[in-house]
């Protein structure tokens, strides 16, 4: 809550949530089974070869974390690292880094051996390449933006990496929705922790002829948002520096100046937006189509359901998406032609539970998150081919 302005109340859930993925993760150890293969399922082969394949550790586990979850996205690549039998360097945001430094505390008094957990602190930009290139590193698990997320792709060669990088959820509205509960979990979706996660719902895409009634009860929803110091636990507090906040100023002021209709918001305080609601957003605005990383919403009306899928897909991003209906059959519809690596069905767009796998396509990032999948992307199976004569 200090050191990167998260309210009270999600400071608290995080570290919660941290405790119970480490939890999780190490019972979820035990049953990273190898298995036995026969030779003669295969033609031309006998029962006297047989394979024994094993998971075995990469070795050293690059961990790079971001500002917004500084414990959970730190844990969440220690612990499947460390129970897949790796060693790893965590590389801790630097805003955020003492939060990550004080997890790392934890795991040296929990008994983990001197060397195993190691933490470099630093600019990224005087300090990343360095370690990202070092030839002693097996495995790079990165979580930031996509920009930073293509440059180490780019830079570290041959080595596996899982990355998460940046999105701009679609929040897809039917007419046969339960309008109520699309407000709710849109506004939750977009502007919590100031809409600072790469899963907020960033666009809200609606069939014209609810539009009005949908747009009403959004607004209503965002004029109830705590706005102000994350002590009070206020929902909406001052973004993580200047340079983000400009950011998102620039697109609040693109949008206006090419006709889209501010509902509230374009308010600001230093650091603090006051969340921003736009109707009528169009595509040729950045609105549209680039990631606030703030509490800014903007409205796209669409004709149809197919039209939203089309807006949707047309984003270089591919995280997650939400649609809203009571139809199963819309649902399904709409969640097999998206391309992303989640659909939300009637739910904000969100990360977890832990052990559900977590994946973005296209500039969201590469490799399969979710505490076995994690474990696995950061092990490798190992066969052992006995022939007996």
């Amino acid at each position: 809550m200090q050191e990167i302005g998260k309210d009270i109340k999600s400071s608290l859930s995080e570290v919660k949530r941290t405790a119970e993925f480490i939890r999780f993760t190490a019972d979820a150890g035990k049953h990273m089974d190898g298995e036995a293969i026969g030779a003669d399922n295969f033609p031309g082969f006998k029962k006297n070869k047989m394979s024994f394949a094993q998971r075995v550790p990469l070795g050293v586990v690059l961990a790079i974390s971001p500002f917004n979850y500084p414990i959970n996205l730190s844990a969440s690549k220690i612990a499947p690292a460390l129970i897949a039998g790796n060693s790893v360097i965590l590389k801790p945001p630097t805003q955020g880094s003492i939060s990550a430094l004080h997890l790392a505390r934890i795991f040296q008094a929990a008994g983990l051996p001197n060397g195993v957990l190691n933490t470099v602190t630093g600019k990224a930009s005087e300090i990343g390449d360095y370690i990202v290139t070092k030839e002693e590193i097996n495995f790079i698990n990165f979580t930031g933006s996509t920009e930073i997320g293509k440059h180490i792709a780019k830079i570290a060669g041959m080595v596996p990496m899982m990355l998460e990088l940046g999105g701009k959820d679609a929040a897809i509205v039917l007419k046969d929705a339960d309008l109520d509960e699309a407000a709710r979990e849109i506004v939750s979706g977009a502007y919590s922790y100031s809409g600072q996660r790469c899963t907020a719902i960033k666009r809200v895409l609606v069939t014209e002829d609810i539009a009005d009634e949908l747009v009403k009860k959004m607004l209503d929803q965002v004029q109830k948002l705590k706005v102000g110091n994350p002590e009070d636990g206020c929902e909406v507090t001052p973004l993580i520096n200047t340079k983000s906040a400009d950011f998102v100023q620039e697109l609040i002021e693109d949008a206006i100046n090419k006709g889209a209709t501010l509902l509230c918001g374009n308010k600001r305080i230093n650091n603090l937006i006051y969340p921003a609601l736009f109707d009528n957003v169009t595509t040729d605005m950045r609105l549209a189509w680039e990631e606030p990383f703030g509490p800014v919403l903007p409205i796209i009306r669409v004709k149809d359901v197919d039209e939203a899928i089309i807006i949707a897909n047309k984003s270089q991003y591919g995280l997650q998406s939400s649609v809203f209906t009571q139809n199963i059959n819309h649902a399904f519809y709409v969640a097999n032609k998206l391309e992303v690596g989640a659909v939300q069905i009637n739910n904000k767009s969100e990360r977890g539970p832990d052990h559900f796998p977590f994946s973005g396509v296209k500039a969201s990032g590469m490799g399969t998150q979710g505490i076995r999948y994690s474990i696995e992307a950061m092990s490798r199976l190992k066969s052992i081919v006995l022939t007996v004569d």
